[in-house]
């Protein structure tokens, strides 16, 4: 127990050591930037993966039959928690720590990514250059990316007539999968596929993709919220704004922390490593050389689930009934005694636990802050931030719980339903606009470093028998 305490100490101190270090060399690495400021994405890009390709070949070549370890058949059986088999470049989540994308967490990604002017929250346009590279972009390199999504933000026609023809009836995550699987007659990957382009050059063409489609999941959405819940006229992209300034005019939002809601919304909600539904889902369609629109619409269907995506309006269905049920200001005794009963009665605290992390999600945590600056006394958010000192301690009482503590979706609705985003359906296809940026970034980097088609090994129940002598 104490090794272990020692270990947390050191590795707490490596990390602030290596915060420290990067904040010392902070003016090295913004002169190598600023000279490469010029360069596009895809420039970028061309000169950071053969560097990242040699890096692996060499790694694998060394080590490649090392152990990661050992798996049990609990894991067999319980959706392989915590078996290390997936390699993905672009996030990863610690336990304690949280998610960190390219090795920078939340808190450090809100100071140091660019912000449009007049705007504290990260764009989400310098997420995906980081998630993409590696690499903190530069303001001009951010607003590059703005302009080019923008002018590649149009819809195919015939996706606009079929979004039209949907009926009111039909879920908005199954009109954006299903909008997203049409647009791949878009596809440039396929095309290249076809005409016999060299396995070296895929990434190329998934790039291409996945920046197309990025650029018009927007206006995809846009659509599908206008159609379902407004006039159905959709306003047309200015080349001027944002991706996510974008996103909030074509749905018919002109608040300017709506707009900076949006902001933070998309780019925290973009990765949570390679082993979550749309993650994995994604990566293992393209591993089968879908292009990056099949892929994309795969994960889509697995985010629309209830123990996925659709999680934060679980959340804001359950906040609904116990405000309703308690009244307003309910006292903490109150609150307790409904979190007891829901417990007793079978039932779960939605957004509370974690399938990997085991403290407050940091997420969470960004959501938090936002809404004490900009809406301290909504009375839903002070239902929120009561149960926040409320639903750890009971569920630490019950005994049952790995991670007391909220994750992203105990907020997210919250913020959106202050706004006047209310329509709880369509949250998924925000929480899917966003989630494009991580899951095709590992596209683009599943095809660059040649990564093959994933097929693990399964066994029948008799056969584990038959291994441990039952």
């Amino acid at each position: 127990m104490n090794a272990l305490r020692t270990w947390r100490q050191v590795s707490r101190l490596s990390h602030s050591k290596q915060i420290l270090f990067q904040g010392t060399c902070c003016s090295s690495v913004l002169s190598r930037k600023q000279s490469t400021k010029s360069l596009s994405l895809k420039d970028t890009l061309d000169r950071v993966i053969p560097e990242k390709q040699k890096e692996i070949m060499e790694f694998r070549k060394q080590y490649g039959n090392e152990k990661l370890g050992e798996y049990t058949i609990d894991q067999a059986y319980g959706g392989m928690r915590g078996i290390k088999g997936l390699v993905t470049e672009t996030s990863h989540l610690d336990a304690n720590e949280g998610i960190e994308f390219r090795g920078y967490t939340i808190p450090q990604c809100q100071e140091l990514l660019p912000k449009a002017d007049g705007g504290d929250e990260p764009l989400p346009e310098g997420l995906f250059w980081l998630l993409m590279t590696g690499e903190i972009p530069t303001k001009q390199q951010v607003d590059n990316l703005s302009h080019e999504w923008a002018a590649k933000a149009d819809l195919p026609q015939h996706v606009v007539q079929m979004l039209n023809n949907f009926p009111d009836t039909l879920h908005p995550m199954s009109q954006f999968s299903a909008a997203v699987t049409a647009m791949n007659s878009e596809s440039k990957f396929v095309k290249a596929y076809n005409s016999g382009v060299k396995k070296t050059e895929y990434w190329k063409h998934t790039f291409e993709d996945a920046m197309e489609l990025i650029a018009k999941l927007p206006t995809l959405a846009a659509y599908i919220y206008r159609n379902l819940y407004k006039d159905g006229k959709v306003a047309p992209v200015d080349p001027n704004k944002d991706w996510s300034a974008n996103l909030a005019t074509m749905l018919g939002f002109d608040d300017r922390m709506f707009t900076e809601l949006l902001r933070l919304y998309l780019t925290i909600h973009a990765d949570h490593e390679g082993g979550n539904v749309s993650a994995h889902a994604t990566h293992l369609i393209g591993s089968a050389l879908s292009d990056p629109y099949l892929s994309f619409a795969g994960g889509m269907n697995g985010l629309a689930g209830p123990l996925h995506g659709l999680a934060n309006q679980e959340v804001l269905i359950w906040l609904t009934k116990l405000s309703e049920d308690l009244g307003p200001d309910p006292s903490d005794e109150k609150v307790r005694q409904f979190i007891w009963d829901s417990l007793q009665g079978g039932k779960v605290v939605p957004g509370y636990g974690h399938a990997v992390l085991r403290q407050t999600d940091p997420r969470y945590t960004c959501q938090r802050e936002f809404a004490l600056k900009h809406l301290p006394n909504d009375p839903m958010f002070k239902l929120v931030s009561q149960l926040y000192k409320t639903v750890p301690d009971v569920l630490l009482e019950q005994g049952k719980a790995k991670n007391p503590w909220p994750n992203v979706d105990a907020h997210s609705g919250v913020l959106l339903q202050y706004y006047g985003l209310t329509e709880m359906n369509y949250y998924t296809v925000l929480f899917g606009v966003s989630r494009a940026l991580g899951v095709l970034a590992s596209l683009v980097w599943d095809r660059a470093l040649g990564l093959p088609i994933e097929r693990p090994k399964s066994m029948t129940t008799e056969l584990l028998k038959k291994h441990v002598g039952a």
